[in-house]
This record gives C-alpha cells, structure tokens and sequence, in this order.
C-alpha cells in the first residue's frame, strides 16, 4: 500500500472543497460544449456518446472513470491489432493519431473535449481536479513499489504530468512528477496547477 503524506487536515477539507465548488462550476460552464459535442457523436457515429472505463483511484480503488467517446465500438478488441504502434514506454499504452479513433475522435482528443465528463467524477469524490491521471487496472499491475506511490493521492484531471509535457515525457519522468506531487502537493499548489493548465490545454502541448 502506498504511503500517505503527512498533510494537514484541512489541506484535505480544502482541496475537496475546491473539488466541489469549482468542479461544478467547470461542469456547468462547460455544459454546452460537452451538449453539442456528444450530439455530434451521435449523429455521425450512433450509439452513446460516454464512455465508461475502470480506472484505479486513491489506494488501489476501482471506480469508472466518464469520457466522451472517441473510438469506434469494439475497439478494446483491436488492440491486439495495433499494439506494434504503441509510442509509449512503460506499462502504458498510447498511440498518436490512432486508427481506432473515429472522426470525431483525434479533435476531441487534441482539444482536451472528450475529458470534460471527467468533472462528474471529480464532483462525486473519485478523483480530485489535480493528481495524476488514473491508470488501467493493467498498467497498475505492472508498478513497482515506486510506480504505486503515485496512488497515495486521489488522482487528478491535471498535475504535474499535465503541465510538463503530458504524453511527450517517457514514463519514468512521467512516474516522479507524480510522485514529487504525491509528496509535495499543497491548497495553493493546486491552485498553480490548475491556472498553468489553462495553456497547456488551450496549446494542446502533449495531447494525443
């Protein structure tokens, strides 16, 4: 099990807090872009425009993690088929422009779109706005004992890993940003993550 941090109690109270006050506020702004774009996916690719997917949350707990669709139906079953494109060391699995993406797909993909649902798990109190992002139950039973220190934090729609280069880094440098968060992580420090992920997104540095 991955050690927790020693942090103040109402460091705690304080980040649900902004979790919820300013989780539904991105929710409700945000609402009318995530309206139109899971319209858009129903009308040119049919079927449900969310996605559920087991993630691993704080200290190894399961839970579904909301996204817009991006792939085509059955998609998990071709992986097989596209595992020799995989960029990405690790345990991880990541494809640039990846065939099994629909047409919608790469632009909500590259734009950060298909992560807005995310907000409902943040409001429900499975993951936090900041932390690092939730693995696969399979990328998770790979870790080592450093890898799993990441899991000691509820894990975020940003962090560290956002902000310094996203799907650019190697995994290893991946793994101690955010384990250097798990670590060091403050209220205001979220705050700065959170105002430094503005740019990121809007520049799309990293996103695939």
């Amino acid at each position: 099990m991955a050690r927790d941090r020693a942090a103040p109690q109402w460091w705690w109270m304080a980040k649900r807090t902004i979790d919820v006050v300013l989780g539904t506020l991105l929710l409700a702004l945000s609402l009318p872009v995530l309206l139109a774009a899971a319209v858009a996916v129903m009308v040119l690719e049919g079927g449900s425009p969310l996605f559920a997917q087991e993630r691993v949350g704080r200290h190894g707990r399961r839970f579904n993690i909301y996204k817009l669709r991006t792939m085509v139906d059955g998609a998990h079953d071709m992986r097989g088929h596209v595992e020799h494109l995989n960029e990405a060391d690790g345990p991880v699995f990541k494809i640039d422009n990846d065939p099994r993406c629909h047409r919608l797909g790469r632009i909500l993909r590259r734009t950060s779109i298909d992560e807005l649902p995310n907000f409902l798990n943040v409001i429900r109190g499975e993951m936090s706005l900041v932390g690092p992002r939730p693995a696969l139950p399979s990328e998770v039973e790979h870790y080592d004992a450093t890898a799993y220190r990441r899991l000691s934090v509820p894990q975020g729609i940003t962090g560290l890993w956002q902000i310094s280069g996203r799907s650019d880094l190697p995994f290893a440098q991946w793994i101690e940003l955010d384990n250097r968060y798990a670590d060091e992580w403050t209220p205001l420090g979220d705050i700065a993550i959170l105002l430094k992920t503005i740019p990121v997104v809007l520049r799309r540095y990293g996103a695939r």
